[in-house]
This record gives C-alpha cells, structure tokens and sequence, in this order.
C-alpha cells in the first residue's frame, strides 16, 4: 500500500501538470467580480451560462490595456493557467486581453469619449472664444513632420504679423501622450499674460488609428479641459476623428486649416483698412465742415453781439429816427403848406375883384363856397357878388344837354 501524500505535495503536483499543459490558454468569456487593486494589479472573473473561472492580470501586463475592462462586457483572453499551492486555487493568468467582436482601440474610444461627454468636457457653453488677431500662436507637434512646414507657410501668407512659437512634441509611440500634456501645459504658462492673444494648436498629419492614439487618452484630454489658453484640435485629416478635436475648444480638419481659421488674412484686413481710411477721410471732411459752419455761425453771432455791432445798431436806429422825424416833419410842413395854398386859392376865388364881372356870382351853402353841379333841390342857397347877397331855395334842378343845344 502507497504511502498518502500530504496536501501540499498534491497541490505542488496539480501546480506541476496544470502549468505545464495549459501554457497558452484562449479563452472568451463575460467579465464579472472585477476588481481594479491600487498595486495595478486587475482581478475579476470570467463565465458563460455553465461555469466561471478567475482570473488575474499582473499590473505590467495590465498598463498596455487599450480599454478599460468592465463587468458585462465579452472579452477573449491569451493567457496560462497558474496554481496558488497554499489554497489549492487555480485561476487564469492574462497576458493579453481584447473585447469580443470589437477592435480594443475602437472600445476603448467609445468608454473614454462616454466618460468624458457625461463629465461635460464637450460643453459648447464652456469652449472658448478664439482671439480676432491672435499674436501668439504656440503649436504643439512635432518638428520633423510635413504638418509643421505647411503651417510655417500659410502663416506666412496668410497673417505675418502673428509669431509662430513652435514646442517639439512626441506626436506618437512611447512617451507621446506625456510629452503632448507636458507641451500644452509649458503653452499655456508661456501665454499667461497674454491670453487675449494668444492660442495653441495640437496636432499632427495623418495616419492609422494606432498612430494617432496619443491624443485619445484621457491624460491628454483632461489637459486641454484644464487649459486656460484657447486650444485648436487639428489631428489627422478632414475624416480623422479624435476625443481631443471633442475637448478642445476648436477643432480644425487638418494643421493646415488650423491656421487658416485662426487667423485673418491680411489682404482682407488691407482691403479693409482702406475702406477704413476711405470712411475716415469721409468722415473727417464732413466734421470739418461742420466744424467751419459752427465757427461761421459763432463768429457771426460774437460780431452781432460785439460792442461795435451795438455801437453800429444804436447808431443805425438815431439815424432813422432822424429820418423818420424829417420824414414826418416834411409831411407836417407839405400838409401845411396845402392848407395854405388851399386858403389862398379860396382867398383868391373870394376876392371882390371876382365878384365885380358881370354874371358871375358865388353860391354858398352853409357858408361854403359850392359849384352849381353839388347843389340839390330844397338846398337852401346864398347867391351874392361883391355888391348884393341874395338868399334863395332850390325848387327844381336839371341838368343841361349841351348836344340838345
């Protein structure tokens, strides 16, 4: 009879076979019980509708994760089988780790773009405003591309006064996500004081998915929602979509169109400018004439209300009151010298000299000398020359037809 073995034997013996025949394990499973530890280390489990097997990845295995596991999702797994001899329990070692049915980049791009939408990183109401004429515009890419030297040239063309402050960045690999965070955090203390005009733009020319991975990790997103510089996306190319074209507060559909619509073009501005001179001068003619018309006016009224306009307006007003006075007084005398001439005329027709001719005598009524065509009939007349003085009535009156005659 065998002699028994004792339990840490049996385990080691398990440990022994079960390492060694399931060295390279592929397994597809349903995450559950998971576990993020603060070592780094992930532990959750795996089942379908019959059975569930533990499992475990160590945190150097665990950092190269492109997604974040999560209960409920379906995952397959490359790994081997270990045994914890003190317990007696086995579980699944993993190495690598990719969603069922879905590209682990593109899984983790949905998780990540989710959290970052529900935390309101892609608020339209917190974006902000790109500077009119922006002075300082820090790129943030890397030196050696094709992306940078476009950007050089259209700047150029488009809006020279502006300068181009370029930061050297590791746009893709290992370290590209650390040195993208590092660049828009040194632009955004270099553009402290001149935030109004100032921006930054982070970037990069085209390329596969894994290529342009760095700027669709969290760290990176998270600095661009924390910097106070305005910051312009431009990764890829027009149909290139990353989660920090989502952040930041502008995204442009490749480098090129980042300077583009950040800056004005200058023979806009030209053409303005002179429509500005042109206005201005329109302007400054027209305040100048009304300027000349007010002095006009001023002068105008300082002279009438100067002491020579009054000492000339009181002057103007003696002489025509002397005017009016020898106009009157002309008037006095000329009526006067009518009376006279009137009496004398009458003095005259009175004379007893008149009187003397033969026929001829004065009809006076009321003690008037009147002509024979004013007397009426009934008046009551005197008839007298020189020598007689008849009183007589009027008993008819006719008028004589010198053409009868």
């Amino acid at each position: 009879m065998n002699s028994p073995v004792s339990v840490s034997v049996l385990n080691e013996q398990i440990k022994g076979i079960l390492e060694a025949t399931f060295t390279n394990v592929y397994v597809e499973g349903e995450i559950s019980n998971l576990t993020y530890h603060n070592s780094g280390h992930i532990y959750f489990s795996i089942k379908d509708n019959k059975s569930t097997i533990s499992c475990v990845m160590f945190k150097g295995n665990a950092q190269y994760l492109k997604f974040r596991l999560e209960t409920g999702i379906k995952v397959v797994i490359t790994g081997n089988i270990t045994v914890y001899s003190p317990r007696g329990n086995y579980q699944l070692l993993c190495q690598k780790i990719e969603p069922s049915g879905v590209g682990a980049l593109a899984l983790a791009y949905e998780q990540l773009k989710t959290k970052l939408q529900i935390k309101g990183y892609f608020d339209k109401s917190i974006k902000k405003t790109l500077p009119l004429y922006p002075k300082n515009i820090y790129i943030i890419t890397s030196n050696t591309g094709a992306a940078i030297e476009d950007m050089k040239k259209i700047l150029e063309m488009r809006y020279p006064l502006a300068k181009m402050f370029l930061l050297p960045t590791l746009v893709q690999g290992e370290g590209a996500k650390e040195n993208i965070v590092k660049n828009i955090e040194r632009a955004d203390y270099l553009a402290k004081d001149s935030l109004d005009n100032s921006i930054a733009i982070v970037g990069r020319g085209g390329g596969s998915t894994e290529v342009l991975w760095a700027f669709n990790e969290e760290v990176v997103c998270d600095t661009i929602y924390a910097a106070n510089i305005p910051i312009i996306s431009a990764v890829g190319h027009e149909n290139d979509f990353v989660i920090s074209d989502f952040v930041a507060d502008v995204r442009a559909s490749t480098p090129s169109n980042a300077i583009e619509i950040s800056t004005p073009n200058i023979n806009d501005l030209r053409q303005y400018s002179d429509t500005l001179v042109v206005d201005l001068n329109h302007k400054f003619k027209a305040v100048l004439v009304q300027k000349e018309q007010n002095l006009r006016h001023l002068k105008s009224s300082f002279e009438q209300q100067s002491f020579q306009k009054r000492f000339e307006f009181i002057e103007s007003k003696i002489k025509n009151t002397k005017q009016q006075f020898q106009n009157t007084f002309k008037q006095i005398i000329e009526k006067k010298s009518n009376n006279i001439n009137f009496i004398k005329n009458n003095l005259i027709l009175n004379h007893p000299e008149k009187k003397e001719k033969k026929g001829f005598v004065q009809l006076i009524v009321e003690n008037k000398i009147t002509s024979i065509e004013d007397i009426e009939v009934d008046n009551l007349i005197t008839i007298e020359n020189s020598k007689v003085s008849v009183n007589c009535k009027v008993i008819s009156k006719n008028i004589i037809d010198k053409i009868s005659r």
